[in-house]
């Protein structure tokens, strides 16, 4: 649900960029809605060998979308897990950091920064007056509850975000989901999703809301938020007694690693603005149809997002905020034969699934009852 405007704001904020690996492009559009909550990353060098690129689409407020787009990226770098090559881990890690980060005093301050011109300007304020001095400053800067002020109790915010990244790292793909946002993949034409819709009705999803202590009502968490994980949200985390992967809302990614091979065309994610109004084979295909007469990879994501704009509010779908990155991959990252396309190096998240293989057609049991029908899962 939500507030519209009286007509939609179709005005666009696209980029392009490109790298002797990768090409990407991408657009966001605020519609029909009252304001814009979603945010993006696209960084073509997180270091000299990884890409880093993620979608965020906010819910009751932007402040989190925003927080995710300006930090998430910056500790899967500092992580030591990315320092020894585990990425999969470093993205997992930096999830979950993300909602330490954004509480007490300097969790308040940077979210107050990120908010509308009366939040940003008591941000400012406080951080003159309780940001740390000096060497202290130096030794505060990863340790966020170091600092003190009015607001070191201040628990997290109540809004929240989805967060869909991906890194490129030689023939390495790593995709870690939390949220509706999603990461398609297009196979030598074929659609394969690379992450799954974490909604309540979900059978893992259910049983971990209802052994918080939660319910489901009409589709929706405690009859309001009708996502089963999210970063932020912190009124879903209040258990102390549980972990933050058992709350009621869980910011805990699936991870899913995935390696490239000659056949793969492209990558996107975008926010479920999109997905309500095509599905992951339709917009593969509308990709191949449209990639080589556009101008850029950013005016394919623009013919998306105006193909996906509802005429009217009427319908629902097509009035959502819409964001899209399309990652084209230059050239070939593997010389393996095609019958050696399924070999997958898989990594286990905290639900035991693991890469979908295609030569062996391997699923796990949680993974293939999550599938959406007609796409397959890598």
């Amino acid at each position: 649900m939500g507030v519209y405007l009286s007509t939609p704001k179709t005005d666009k904020l696209s980029e392009d960029g490109e790298n002797d690996k990768l090409k990407f492009g991408l657009s966001s559009m605020q519609g029909w809605r009252a304001s814009m909550e979603d945010a993006h990353s696209a960084l073509l060098d997180l270091d000299n060998e990884t890409a880093f690129f993620g979608v965020f689409d906010g819910h009751g407020g932007r402040v989190v979308a925003k927080f995710c787009a300006k930090y998430l990226h910056s500790q899967v770098l500092k992580s030591e897990a990315y320092s020894s090559g585990d990425l999969g881990t470093a993205v997992h890690k930096a999830f979950f950091r993300m909602d330490e980060m954004m509480r007490g005093q300097r969790g308040w301050r940077e979210l107050s920064a990120l908010g509308d011109k009366m939040n940003k300007f008591s941000g400012m304020i406080e951080g003159l007056i309780w940001s740390p001095r000096g060497s202290d400053s130096k030794n505060a800067e990863d340790d966020w509850a170091l600092e003190e002020g009015p607001h070191s109790d201040f628990d997290g915010p109540t809004c929240g975000s989805t967060a869909c990244v991906a890194l490129v790292r030689n023939n390495q793909l790593v995709v870690a989901n939390a949220g509706d946002s999603r990461c398609v993949i297009s196979r030598a034409g074929q659609a394969y999703n690379l992450s799954r819709d974490h909604k309540p009705e979900l059978v893992a999803e259910r049983e971990r809301i209802l052994k918080a202590g939660g319910f489901i009502r009409m589709g929706r968490i405690n009859g309001s938020l009708n996502l089963a994980r999210a970063i932020g949200d912190m009124e879903f985390k209040q258990n102390k007694f549980l972990p933050p992967e058992k709350q009621i809302v869980t910011s805990n990614p699936d991870i899913n690693v995935v390696e490239l091979c000659n056949e793969d065309d492209f990558l996107v994610l975008a926010c479920d603005g999109i997905w309500d109004c095509m599905s992951s084979q339709q917009l593969v295909d509308f990709i191949h149809e449209h990639i080589h007469t556009e101008s850029s990879l950013s005016a394919v994501c623009e013919r998306v997002l105006d193909r996906c704009l509802a005429p009217s509010t009427m319908g629902g779908d097509g009035c959502d905020n819409m964001t899209m990155i399309l990652v084209q991959f230059k050239k070939p990252v593997s010389d393996k034969k095609k019958a050696d396309v399924g070999e997958q190096s898989a990594k286990v998240d905290c639900c035991g699934w693991r890469a979908f293989c295609l030569r062996t057609q391997d699923k796990s049991h949680c993974l293939a009852q999550h599938r959406n029908p007609g796409t397959q899962l890598l």
